[in-house]
């Protein structure tokens, strides 16, 4: 009965247009009004949800990704991106894949990745002849790359949820999100190739140099972020704090696109940012509380054990119910909702801690571009200004979705690099 409560009034406050973090934090409230459980409850939970050395990591991240794309880190990757990949059929799409896959390295976030790079290249690929709902689909689906090849905020708050190693969590993102990256350029070829979508001339091995140099402070700050981490240097907090004093570095000193004036612009856009993630992640962590201590996790392991599953099988019922999930909620509070309630899955199937995590990562990151609650569906929509069902996504959303069964049953994939570099 207290479960039923606690979704009705949840499900009942989105339908009824209600943002989702005051959703959740409305049906615990009533829910714990209700059933008597001490309001104080609500309080420490939410200041609980947010104390932590590691997620720190979240508000520092973002910063970073805020000072690097006003400090001309974006634009110089586009431009090596462009000097690449340019040239083949379709060419802006591909640019817009591969630098998606290059700011990845920096940011951590999709959203941060959908606004900065979809306010540059969708625009350009409207005037190149680019249907508008494809430019916009493929902006949404590259920025997933964000969050899945390091650093990624994401990984950060799995990580401290659930005792993981953020660095290890880290390592194994990076070969899924080149992956997907590869496979979401390989379908833009494809249709290139049927659509005759223009390609931009080829850049000389002499020009390629020249950019790359000049490009060179730019593309050095993955290296430096994911460098420090796993060399032990620092952790992924402090990286946090270390892209920010290097973005800073580079945009007033190497590329002069920084002044003083412009650090209340720039804390403010991030404090924005930041908001968002750390309202969810409190109302979430109180909403997944009441699940826990009504016994949601146990009714929901007991009942999954009981149909008899192997491994893999559960690996698939698990991307299919987060894609479903994810289709009606956002990213963040679905993360911080079921992980806690499959997480006793893992011991009970045999499955490794950080090969489970990447397949919900990257299962919630591709929720994160399906209508009709889709974030970064939503931004890159404004910016190619047309409405959600003009938007051609669900062609990205399936190739994303192939190379996560992938993932499924290949968990080497995943595996392989944390283990090569950190041990097993």
């Amino acid at each position: 009965m207290e479960i039923i409560l606690l979704f009705a009034v949840f499900i009942g406050a989105l339908l009824a247009g209600v943002s989702v973090a005051p959703a959740m934090l409305l049906a615990s409230i009533i829910d714990v009004v209700i059933f008597g459980i001490p309001e104080t409850l609500i309080a420490e939970r939410v200041l609980n949800s947010i104390n932590s050395f590691p997620l720190l990591a979240v508000p520092y991240f973002i910063l970073a990704g805020v000072i690097m794309n006003r400090a001309g880190l974006t634009q110089h990757m586009v431009s090596v991106s462009k000097a690449f990949v340019g040239h083949f059929r379709g060419g802006t799409a591909q640019v817009n894949v591969a630098t998606n896959m290059i700011l990845a390295g920096v940011s951590g976030s999709a959203s941060a990745d959908c606004a900065a790079i979809g306010s540059m290249l969708i625009p350009t690929m409207k005037r190149e002849g680019y249907p508008t709902g494809f430019a916009v689909g493929l902006t949404a689906a590259a920025s997933c790359i964000g969050p899945i090849i390091p650093p990624s905020i994401v990984m950060v708050i799995y990580g401290s949820m659930t005792n993981l190693s953020i660095g290890r969590l880290f390592l194994a993102g990076a070969v899924p999100g080149v992956l997907i990256a590869i496979a979401l350029m390989g379908y833009v070829a494809a249709v290139a190739r049927r659509e005759g979508f223009p390609r931009h001339a080829k850049v000389p091995w002499s020009g390629r140099f020249g950019i790359i140099w000049r490009a060179l402070p730019a593309l050095l700050a993955p290296l430096v972020i994911i460098g420090g981490i796993v060399t032990g240097v620092y952790t992924a907090t402090e990286a946090g704090v270390v892209a920010c004093v290097y973005g800073l570095a580079v945009g007033v000193f190497v590329y002069r696109e920084l002044g003083i004036s412009d650090i209340p612009a720039i804390l403010a856009e991030a404090v924005e940012m930041t908001a968002i993630p750390v309202l969810i992640l409190a109302s979430a962590s109180v909403f997944g509380f009441l699940l826990t201590i009504h016994g949601f996790g146990p009714l929901t392991v007991g009942f999954i054990k009981g149909l008899g599953l192997t491994p893999t099988q559960l690996l698939l019922v698990v991307v299919v119910v987060l894609l479903i999930v994810g289709m009606f909620l956002d990213g963040l509070a679905a993360l911080l909702i079921f992980v806690p309630v499959f997480m006793p899955l893992v011991p009970a199937f045999g499955l490794d801690h950080i090969h489970f995590a990447l397949i919900v990562i990257v299962t919630i990151m591709i929720g994160t571009i399906t209508p009709p609650v889709g974030l970064q569906l939503y931004i890159a929509a404004a910016i190619g200004r047309i409405p959600l069902n003009q938007v051609t996504v669900w062609p990205f959303v399936w190739v994303m979705v192939a190379v996560d069964i992938a993932l499924v049953f290949w968990p080497s994939l995943v595996t392989f690099l944390p283990n090569l570099l950190l041990g097993s």
